[in-house]
């Protein structure tokens, strides 16, 4: 049973959406409520969505380049569009502390990002 639902996407998208909404509330401690429930919400629902997605786009963007740019270009580009999005998404909702709020979701996104795209771009033979 725990290998089925370590496997299963749902399990994933889960956990990212509890454990990054709830680093963005405690990231927002110093501010009242609701604020930090909206800001941890909104991570939350960002986190599950990077989640779903992030696996798709390293994918497409690992395609696009050949050689030594296949092993920095997609994680990187990745790294960009999400802390656009989370920055931009943030501010809108006027989340008080964005770089404390965005910073954990980031690091754990792009290193997921870098490995998953090593391991592809291995296979690839990238550098070749």
């Amino acid at each position: 049973m725990l290998r089925r639902w370590a496997g299963s996407g749902r399990v994933h998208v889960l956990i990212a959406f509890l454990a990054m909404g709830g680093w963005a509330v405690f990231a927002n401690r110093g501010h009242a409520m609701p604020q930090r429930f909206y800001s941890g919400l909104l991570q939350g629902v960002l986190s599950a969505c990077l989640t779903l997605f992030l696996k798709s786009v390293v994918d497409a963007l690992s395609k696009r380049f050949s050689g030594l740019a296949r092993l920095w270009a997609p994680p990187l580009l990745a790294c960009l569009g999400s802390a656009s999005l989370l920055t931009a998404l943030h501010a809108l909702i006027g989340t008080p502390e964005i770089a404390r709020t965005i910073a954990v979701p980031l690091l754990v996104s792009t290193s997921y990002a870098s490995i998953y795209n090593y391991s592809i771009s291995k296979r690839k033979g990238a550098g070749t």
